[in-house]
């Protein structure tokens, strides 16, 4: 069988050992005409007081130490910090991650102003049961970029599967999430669905994370710390969801979803929306149509937004 012309070439160079052997007699006779012998060990460091210097600069932050790369004069943030990312990118991933179907980039790592690591976590999604009854289903959404649904269906190829536990069942979420998704990497932490944005030039106060669970209470939301569930709701934590929902500016259809089903819990009326969202925000605030997802202004006298795209309320 006819050897392909790069392997060819490999094996003849490596059967060439007169170029090789030219290399090495060339440094010897180097080193020999400076007076140095290779195998001589006079050449290590013997002297107490060098070696005292070397360990000092080892131990005590010197140049050396910081050259190597190890100064340990971490803040108790920052160790926890390198403490999240050992146990989410090494021990983490072994046993979940598939490097043959998965997108996923290696590794990447934010810093803030102070060079602190920044925890890339954005939210996530909670199993509280394996008891799926049907149904259940989690967008992610981005303004002018569509929404992505993932719905517990055996037939389709973007539908996630119940496993044996809740643990295993977020893993299967997460693989399909990771693999389809043009907006976020996910990755399965015991119960727990995390995301983290797939662009760095995404912005993560705009992705919205929702969860339409009509069976019960098997999954629940939670972006940058504030559950997104409509049960057991008060009007304080009503008012922490709109402002982070409106951290953008924009209301999206999920989030208006999401919005109206922990009004009806609450028993807050559309007026009564409009004017705590005034309150908080202005009259700036615009709405993503779910006709042609345009942005829809706000008009105060109405308490309402109109898209003047496609001329409808929304």
């Amino acid at each position: 069988m006819a050897i392909r012309k790069g392997r060819r070439e490999s094996k003849e160079n490596l059967e060439n050992h007169e170029a090789i052997d030219d290399a090495f007699a060339e440094r010897r006779a180097l080193l020999e005409s400076e007076g140095e012998n290779p195998h001589d060990e006079s050449q290590y460091v013997q002297d107490p007081i060098e070696q005292e210097r070397i360990r000092k600069e080892l131990e005590e932050g010197g140049e050396l130490q910081k050259m190597l790369g190890i100064d340990q004069n971490l803040s108790k943030q920052q160790e926890a910090s390198l403490q999240r990312l050992e146990q989410k990118w090494m021990s983490g991933l072994q046993g979940t991650y598939n490097a043959a179907e998965e997108e996923r980039k290696p590794l990447m790592i934010s810093f803030d102003e102070e060079d602190n690591i920044q925890h890339t976590e954005i939210g996530s999604v909670s199993l509280l049961t394996n008891d799926f009854d049907g149904g259940e289903e989690i967008r992610l959404e981005y303004p002018g970029k569509g929404t992505e649904f993932y719905t517990l269906d055996y037939d389709d190829e973007s539908g996630w599967r119940k496993g044996k536990t809740p643990e295993h069942t977020a893993r299967n979420i997460a693989s399909i999430i990771n693999k389809r998704s043009s907006l976020v990497h996910a990755f399965s932490d015991s119960n727990r669905v995390v995301f983290e944005l797939r662009d760095s030039s995404l912005n993560p106060d705009s992705l919205v994370i929702f969860v339409d669970d009509p069976g019960g209470k098997d999954m629940v939301a939670e972006k940058q710390g504030v559950e997104l569930d409509p049960r057991g709701m008060t009007l304080q934590d009503y008012q922490e969801v709109i402002k982070l929902a409106l951290a953008d500016g924009i209301i999206t259809p999920s989030e208006d979803q999401m919005l109206w089903s922990m009004r009806q819990a609450l028993k807050i009326s559309e007026d009564e929306h409009v004017h705590i969202v005034r309150a908080m925000f202005g009259d700036d605030v615009m709405k993503e149509c779910t006709v042609c997802n345009s942005m829809a202004l706000l008009y105060p006298e109405h308490n309402a937004w109109y898209c003047e795209t496609c001329e409808n309320w929304v």
